[in-house]
């Protein structure tokens, strides 16, 4: 992985993070991303180095014996340097990244330093001096400089404040590191043995074992010489630069990696999916809904297919479609309209948020804070909608009431037929017993032992009792067809409405997710 792919993932995770890491984290990514960005861009021709320690540690002694001249103010109990004070050795064209930097206070070294052009060495202020504005420059600079040397002195080289505040923190930077035990001028030759080995001890704890680290004099000859070396050294490989924004992505990539764990397998989201579509639909009244078509079916197939005289008593109850405002016809169905339906009790409510909260509780496992939160509330971010968004799916759905089957037309017809023919049975035997009573004698066809009318009448009556009877059960199929067909049908729409306002939105966030994971795992790469 480049250098420029890892800035690019860099910028991929401070777009995605916006609104889903905690702020001091995003503030820093910005922070990195202009910062990183911004050293790139200028001058790789110049390496910053900053010399960097505590009061009395000789750091601006050093800082003379490296550019031959008296610059900075030497002094043993309080700090001196009020100022980071900038030296810049070869030609002159270092003024931007100078000004980049924010320091006033520059001098040039010239040419007389060998192995050194192109170096801009830093003198910084005391870390630990009493002005905190010092500290806060010190802050700053450690932040920006290619490269730096941690300046100790014997008595204090253990000292908590700088392991704890500044070496610890910047183990990620070990590449772009020396740290100097300077005044060794002071120890014997066990002693300065001993104090190397407790220092390497020391920077170990710290996550910084195998940092170089150098002893140093800046009164004694050639005493600065070990500290000179490794100057030379990074300003020839010219990699300070690039290493210390490596060293940046690498340390944030670190940051990351607790709150953005490695991309997962995709949740099994299926089972929590179904419970949701299932507590929806019961939100939605498709219970109520789909045992109401049964019902409708049976009243309407009756009093279509049942016999006649006894089919309007059937009509006199209201129809339960119709009762539920649902029924319209195929044309009016796109129409988005309101149900009669009752809203959905408290128990149904809560079975649907506790849906929607055990399927972002699915699709969160395993994940740090602030991500089980976060998708929850994406989940349940349109939450309000999905009422009036329920209704309209069932009141828009097709239920398969508009057609009446064909059979009902035939059968309607045959109990028609029976029924006109138990009327003329009527009928001819009335006429039969007026003409009886006028006495005049008239005898009806027969078949076999039964007149003609008494057979029309009896027998269009029984019959047309007997097929209602018959296919009743044939009712009932139909019934329990067209209650599996509105199922069906009020739950794709049901789960189509979970999809669009539920389901769509946590998987956007998922795959935000799966995004800003796979570019966490590209910058510290």
């Amino acid at each position: 992985m480049t250098l420029t792919d890892r800035l690019a993932a860099l910028s991929s995770v401070v777009s995605l993070g916006a609104g889903r890491l905690p702020e001091e984290v995003l503030d820093d990514l910005h922070r990195l991303d202009q910062r990183a960005g911004a050293r790139l861009r200028l001058s790789g021709e110049y390496t910053v180095v900053a010399l960097a320690g505590a009061t009395g540690s000789g750091k601006s002694s050093l800082f003379n014996a490296i550019t031959g001249a008296q610059l900075a103010t030497v002094g043993v109990r309080r700090p001196t340097t009020s100022a980071t004070q900038a030296v810049v050795f070869g030609p002159d064209g270092a003024q931007e990244l100078l000004d980049w930097l924010e320091i006033g206070n520059r001098r040039h070294g010239g040419a007389s330093a060998p192995g050194l052009s192109g170096l801009v060495l830093l003198d910084l202020p005391d870390h630990d001096s009493v002005e905190s504005s010092h500290r806060a420059e010190v802050d700053r600079l450690v932040r920006l400089v290619d490269a730096f040397a941690w300046v100790l002195d014997p008595q204090k080289y253990a000292d908590a404040l700088l392991h704890d505040t500044y070496l610890r923190p910047l183990a990620a930077h070990r590449d772009v590191m020396v740290v100097v035990l300077n005044q060794s001028d002071r120890l014997s030759d066990d002693e300065l043995a001993a104090c190397m080995r407790d220092l390497d001890r020391l920077l170990a704890d710290d996550g910084l074992a195998g940092v170089p680290t150098l002893s140093t004099s800046a009164v004694t000859p050639e005493g600065a010489a070990p500290l000179r070396e490794f100057l030379v050294s990074t300003v020839a490989v010219h990699r300070a630069r690039t290493a210390r924004v490596s060293a940046d992505l690498d340390s944030m990539a670190a940051r990351l990696a607790p709150l953005i764990p490695q991309r997962r397998t995709e949740p099994a989201l299926l089972d929590a999916e179904r419970q949701l579509g299932t507590a929806l639909a019961a939100a939605a009244g498709v219970p109520a809904v789909v045992g109401a078509v049964g019902q409708a079916y049976e009243r309407r197939a009756l009093a279509a297919v049942g016999w006649p005289p006894l089919s309007w008593i059937g009509k006199l109850r209201r129809d339960p479609l119709r009762r539920l405002g649902l029924g319209q016809p195929v044309e009016q169905l796109e129409v988005l309209r309101r149900t009669s339906l009752p809203s959905g009790s408290a128990a149904s409510r809560a079975a649907a948020d506790s849906a929607v909260r055990a399927l972002a509780n699915t699709a969160s496992a395993g994940l740090p804070t602030p991500w089980p939160r976060t998708l929850l509330e994406t989940a349940k971010s349109r939450a309000a909608d999905v009422p009036d968004a329920l209704d309209r799916a069932v009141g828009g759905a097709d239920l398969g009431m508009a057609r009446p089957p064909r059979w009902w037309s035939f059968i309607a017809a045959i109990q028609w037929g029976l029924l006109s023919a138990a009327v003329v049975g009527g009928a001819w035997l009335g006429l039969l017993a007026l003409l009886a009573y006028l006495q005049i004698d008239l005898d009806a066809p027969s078949l076999g032992p039964f007149a003609w009318p008494t057979v029309l009448l009896v027998g269009g009556l029984a019959l047309g009792l007997l097929v209602r009877l018959v296919i009743r059960p044939f009712v009932a199929v139909g019934a329990a067809r067209r209650r599996r067909r509105a199922a069906s049908e009020l739950r794709r729409r049901v789960d189509a409405v979970g999809d669009e306002f539920i389901l769509e939105p946590l998987r956007a966030e998922l795959s935000v997710y799966g995004q800003l994971s796979d570019a966490v795992h590209r910058l510290s790469h």
